[in-house]
């Protein structure tokens, strides 16, 4: 038997941050934003860890900016993030699955998680690597960790203003704590 363990937005913590750069990039602030809209699964079982995957779909028009803000300034990065640099209405989903993971048992139901997958994203794919900790408790998985994706590999458009003088780096940081509820299957 093994465990699937469905992933909980509303229980997980996923973020983007975008960081400026540019000649005028101390008047300017690095945005965050959360995934609201994601849905996925990771398979895991303690005595065979060989075998976990992940699998996950996060819906690209559900990122909000967090940054208190001005509504106008607010509804103007979001606007220009779904519409300019995700197009969100061509490239509705992002994903992530996984093709082979390496786990080390740090203490009991505690791990280190290595996985290598293929990310899709603005209609690319193209190979990801994740580090992460996992931890079991009662009829539930929480992975937590963070990795540095490059938005011209995937063909994604840097946002920038005032002519250029302020961009965003080409880096974004993704930080993410997801929750998933235990679900038994036959194997």
């Amino acid at each position: 038997m093994s465990a699937r363990y469905s992933l909980s937005p509303e229980r997980s913590r996923f973020t983007v941050q975008a960081f400026a750069t540019g000649m005028l990039s101390g008047f300017a602030h690095s945005p965050t934003f959360a995934v609201r809209a994601f849905a996925g699964e990771i398979r895991f079982e303690a005595d065979e860890p060989a075998n976990a995957s992940l699998q996950m779909t996060v819906r690209a028009d559900s990122l909000e900016l967090t940054d208190k803000l001005s509504d106008k300034d607010r509804q103007e990065i979001q606007r220009a993030m779904r519409e300019e640099v995700l197009q969100t209405a061509k490239y509705p989903e992002i994903s992530f699955a996984s093709t082979q993971i390496a786990v080390t048992k740090i203490a009991d139901n505690w791990f280190r998680v290595q996985m290598k997958g293929e990310m899709r994203l603005h209609g690319v794919t193209k190979p990801q690597e994740i580090d992460a900790q996992l931890r079991l408790s009662a009829g539930e998985l929480r992975m937590s960790g963070d990795l540095m994706l490059s938005q011209t590999a995937y063909g994604v458009k840097r946002a920038s203003a005032l002519g250029g003088a302020i961009k965003v780096k080409d880096e974004l940081k993704f930080v993410f704590d997801l929750v998933g509820a235990k679900e038994e299957i036959a194997t």
